[in-house]
């Protein structure tokens, strides 16, 4: 996915933590709109497909009306007010998520934070080799309903004896798993070779403290 810029995954989402958790305890309408307005010319100048981001916005109507019904129709104080700050809270939240979900890959933000961050080689690693198995955890639960359908046997998304068949076959992998990450040299808790860290993105960082220092200024002037 190429983008004309892109933040670096790490410093991308300590920025979005940061901004999620001010609109948690600050009630502002229009701070919520100035992100969800950066966020999608984010997305948009890193040519994430409008068919995403259109879905994003489409799943999220539900969650969206039933907000602005609870506290139009059952809040108390400024019922309009409190409608239109969590509605567009709700998709200030969307498209936060989506800005790391949608820009970076999962071994692209681990690896990142990893190097950043010095985030945990064995839990780094851990992450990624789960990640790595869920197109055979997904497999083996089709195996496991054709098989009990061959005994006359239906196991639906929601049956437990489906999990529970499924955990048992995941047990099995984590022993595979192990013996196959210390045979390629993987040792829990040992150092490992590292590749030459580089130097922190300047540009970006500057970039994103000014979005964040706008930001608060627009709580400061606008909070409720």
């Amino acid at each position: 996915m190429a983008g004309h810029f892109k933040f670096e995954p790490a410093l991308l989402l300590s920025t979005v933590l940061l901004a999620s958790i001010e609109i948690s305890f600050v009630r502002s309408i229009p701070g919520n709109v100035f992100l969800i307005l950066i966020g999608l010319l984010y997305l948009f100048l890193n040519q994430i497909n409008y068919r995403k981001i259109s879905l994003l916005l489409l799943i999220s109507i539900p969650l969206a009306f039933g907000t602005w019904t609870s506290f139009w129709l059952f809040g108390t104080g400024d019922n309009l007010i409190n409608a239109r700050i969590y509605t567009s809270r709700l998709y200030v939240y969307l498209i936060l998520g989506g800005l790391v979900t949608l820009t970076s890959t999962p071994r692209e933000l681990l690896m990142n934070l990893h190097d950043r961050f010095k985030l945990s080689n064995t839990f780094v690693y851990g992450i990624l080799a789960a990640l790595n198995l869920l197109d055979q955890v997904k497999q083996q639960i089709k195996v496991i309903q054709y098989a009990a359908k061959l005994r006359g046997i239906k196991y639906h998304l929601w049956s437990p004896q489906l999990y529970f068949k499924t955990i048992l076959s995941a047990n099995y992998w984590a022993d595979d798993l192990t013996n196959a990450m210390h045979s390629h040299g993987f040792s829990e808790g040992q150092s490992r070779t590292e590749s030459q860290p580089t130097p922190w993105p300047i540009v970006q960082m500057i970039i994103l403290v000014l979005i964040l220092i706008l930001f608060n200024i627009i709580l400061w002037l606008y909070s409720s």
